[in-house]
C-alpha cells in the first residue's frame, strides 16, 4: 500500500497535490505555517501561495511532520533549495526506514554547492532504501494546478525508482518521462534560472526578442559547458529539464526570476524587487552558487558572471549587456 506524502505547502507543492488528487489519489500535504495549515483544511484554499483553487477533501493537511510521514511509503521534498537541508534536518527522526524520496526543489546550496537530492541523501543517509530521485522540467504551478497538459522528467539512478514515480505522478494531464541523468536533469532545473533573470533584464531594456532568443540560447551553451564538466549528460539539457524549462522560464509571465530581471532592467534594486515578493526566486540565491562552482570549475560563464554582478554588485544593466556583446569575437 502507497502512501504518499508532499513536503511543502508552497504554490509547487500544492499545485502538486491538487493535481494528483483530482486524479484519484490520497495523500498528506505538510505546510510549515500553522496558521495556513488550519486555514487551508477549513477553506480548501491555499489563498497565500496558490489562491483561486479548491483543494479536494483527499488532501489531508498538517503542520506536523511527524503526522506527515507516519507510515509514509512515497515523499516529494517541495521546499526552497536554501531549506532544505533544516527541512530535512527535522524530518530524519520521523522518517520511516525505506522510504521513497523524490525531490522537486530547483537550487544549489549556497554553502556546499550541493544540489537538493545531494543534500537529501547526506542528511537521510541510512534511513534510504535508494538514492533520491528527482523531478524537474518545465512546469508553472498554476497552470498544473488548474489540469492544463504539461510534461516533465523523473530522474533517479536506480531505474526501478524512476518508474515508481512515474507511475505515481503521472495523471491524464501530467506526463513524466524517465531518465538515469540526476545530475543533469537537477542542474538543469537550477541554471535556468539564472538564464531567466538575464532574460528579464533584457527584456525589461527594451532590447526585443532577437536579444532574448540569443541570451537563451547562449544560455543553454553555459549551462550544458558546466553540466557535462560536473558529469552530466549533454543531450539532457536538449531535453525537458533543460530546453523545455529554460524556454518556460525565460518567456513566460507565470516566472519569479524573469519577473526580477524585469524590474532590475527597468531600474529597481533587489532589495526594492524582493520587498514586493511574497515567494522566493531561487535565482538569485543560486547565482551565488553557480558563480563559486563555476569558479572552482574552471567553466566559463559570462552570462552568469553579469548576473551575479548585478544582482549583488550594483552593476547598472546596460553596461552588463554591453560588455557581454564586445567580449572577443569567437565561434560558436
Amino acid at each position: 500500500m502507497q502512501k504518499l506524502t508532499i513536503i511543502g505547502g508552497g504554490s509547487w507543492g500544492t499545485a502538486l497535490a491538487r493535481m494528483l488528487a483530482l486524479a484519484g489519489r490520497e495523500l498528506t500535504l505538510w505546510v510549515y505555517e500553522p496558521r495556513l495549515a488550519e486555514d487551508m483544511r477549513r477553506q480548501r484554499e491555499n489563498h497565500l501561495f496558490l489562491p483561486g483553487f479548491t483543494l479536494p477533501e483527499s488532501i489531508h493537511v498538517t503542520c506536523s511532520l511527524a503526522e506527515a510521514l507516519r507510515e509514509c511509503t512515497h515523499c516529494l521534498m517541495v521546499a526552497p533549495c536554501q531549506h532544505t537541508r533544516a527541512l530535512a534536518e527535522a524530518m530524519r527522526e520521523h522518517l520511516p526506514a525505506g522510504i521513497k524520496i523524490i525531490s522537486a526543489s530547483k537550487g544549489i546550496e549556497n554553502d556546499t554547492l550541493l544540489r537538493p537530492s545531494q543534500i537529501l541523501r547526506q542528511v537521510f543517509a541510512e534511513r534510504l532504501s535508494c538514492p533520491p530521485a528527482v523531478l524537474s522540467g518545465p512546469t508553472f504551478a498554476r497552470e498544473v494546478a488548474a489540469g492544463l497538459p504539461a510534461a516533465a522528467v523523473i530522474a533517479a539512478e536506480d531505474e526501478g525508482l524512476a518508474r515508481q514515480f512515474q507511475r505515481l505522478l503521472g495523471t491524464p494531464a501530467f506526463r513524466p518521462y524517465i531518465s538515469r541523468d540526476v545530475v543533469g536533469a537537477e542542474l538543469g532545473g537550477a541554471l535556468k534560472n539564472v538564464m531567466a533573470i538575464a532574460a528579464g533584464v533584457a527584456d525589461g531594456l527594451g532590447f526585443g526578442l532577437n536579444a532574448r532568443a540569443a541570451l537563451i540560447t547562449r544560455g543553454l551553451a553555459e549551462i550544458t559547458r558546466l553540466g557535462v564538466s560536473l558529469g552530466a549528460q549533454a543531450r539532457t539539457f536538449q531535453g525537458l529539464s533543460g530546453m523545455g524549462d529554460l524556454l518556460l522560464t525565460c518567456t513566460g509571465d507565470l516566472s519569479r526570476n524573469r519577473r526580477v530581471g524585469l524590474q532590475l532592467g527597468q531600474g529597481k534594486t533587489l532589495e526594492e524587487i524582493q520587498a514586493g515578493m511574497k515567494m522566493v526566486a531561487e535565482g538569485v540565491p543560486t547565482t551565488r552558487s553557480l558563480r563559486r562552482l563555476a569558479r572552482r570549475r574552471q567553466v566559463p560563464m559570462p552570462i552568469s558572471e553579469q548576473v551575479h554582478a548585478l544582482l549583488f554588485e550594483g552593476k547598472d544593466p546596460r553596461r552588463a549587456v554591453q560588455e557581454l556583446m564586445q567580449r572577443e569575437l569567437k565561434s560558436e
